[in-house]
């Protein structure tokens, strides 16, 4: 395999250090706030710290060989997006509806985004190129599960936002590029849903507001991607602005000659995951795999134990990552089911929020971006 692919990765980060100073400098970060009291110890030190954080992720990104990161995610995925709109309010018991979904008038951008547009020239200084970005939106449907008032109808309020969000965000600078913009649905067919029955409103109404998001990137110049947990619901198929589709390792999408042949009917790429990054899992496996036989019942010690052992620092937490051959054998698999030109991407089925460090996390994206550029 001469792989001509481009490694991307799924955003999200472990975290180290003061998370609440971090989560204050996003809700400050470009705001009228930081312009007004710059010298305001408490709020210029979270806007710096916020910052940094967010720069030593891209960074961290770029220099483990991955082509086009994800800006760094480290907040809560569904907060994140619903902290830029109106019309929404946290009960007990999840989020309700007040009035129509619209987009903050105070921010626009995610400050991610504006963290490494403001940085963008001393990040290209330090990998010597132009950086190709992905962005990330988290979903209409993966939104909605947070409401406790829920309707199909809310598919296109979201999708209403996320546009205005997706035409601030994506860019063609200098020394950025924002090249490939995901929709984030993780809970999209994980669960039986009567708004998605064959023939209801709401599964037509959700087909609408990933098309509108999809135009509305496509319009901007880049490419629209979909990440999914799960594709036993085929509906994403009928998305015709959609362009690329992702899931986890081991989703049938990677399996079958039905996938094969959606993919050429709808003129349609995917995206290789070939690496797990659960790290529950990857612990779990290698202690499956070391105790032959062992009992379900004594997994459950073992797993606790390893990770006590890691926090210790007794073990190295990289012993249980996969192989640099594991995620090469995934790879060929799927380039011979759908052939190179359609796979334009490989990387990690999801983020790596679950890894123990920073530090591990990105040795991960060193294997995968090793595996998937080496000859062999």
């Amino acid at each position: 395999m001469t792989s001509p692919l481009l490694t991307c990765d799924v955003g999200s980060l472990p975290f180290s250090g003061d998370l609440e100073s971090f989560t204050r400098g996003a809700g400050l970060y470009n705001s009228l706030l930081e312009l007004l009291h710059p010298k305001d110890p408490l709020i210029s030190g979270s806007c710096r710290l916020f910052e940094e954080k967010i720069v030593e992720g891209l960074l961290g990104k770029l220099q483990a060989g991955i082509d086009v990161p994800n800006f760094p995610q480290f907040r809560d995925m569904n907060e994140m997006f619903l902290q830029l709109m109106e019309g929404t309010r946290k009960t007990t018991s999840g989020y309700e509806l007040t009035g129509r979904l619209r987009l903050s008038s105070e921010r626009k951008v995610l400050p991610e985004l504006e963290a490494v547009k403001r940085n963008a020239s001393r990040i290209r200084d330090a990998v010597g190129h132009q950086i190709s970005l992905k962005i990330c939106v988290t979903g209409p449907y993966t939104l909605s599960s947070l409401l406790v008032n829920r309707t199909g109808e809310v598919f296109g309020q979201f999708s209403d936002v996320l546009q205005q969000i997706v035409e601030a965000s994506v860019v063609v600078q200098k020394n950025v590029e924002v090249v490939l913009v995901s929709i984030d649905e993780p809970v999209f067919g994980l669960a039986s849903d009567t708004l998605l029955d064959r023939g209801a409103s709401g599964r037509e109404a959700l087909l609408k507001a990933w098309e509108a998001i999809c135009h509305k990137v496509k319009t901007r110049g880049a490419q629209a991607l979909i990440h999914l947990h799960n594709t036993a619901d085929d509906i994403f198929w009928g998305v015709k602005g959609l362009d690329i589709i992702e899931s986890h390792v081991g989703d049938p999408l990677y399996g079958s000659a039905k996938s094969k042949e959606a993919c050429e009917t709808t003129d349609k790429l995917v995206k290789a995951s070939i690496a797990v990054t659960d790290f529950d899992r990857l612990v779990r496996e290698r202690i499956v795999a070391s105790n032959p036989g062992l009992s379900e019942a004594s997994i459950g010690p073992l797993l606790a134990e390893a990770w006590a052992s890691i926090k210790k620092g007794d073990v190295d937490p990289t012993v249980y990552l996969e192989s640099k051959g594991v995620m090469k054998s995934r790879l060929k698999r799927i380039l011979r089911l759908f052939g190179e030109e359609r796979v334009p991407f490989a990387g990690p089925e999801c983020g790596t929020k679950s890894f123990p460090s920073t530090d591990c996390a990105l040795e991960y994206l060193r294997r995968i971006s090793e595996a998937t550029k080496r000859k062999t």
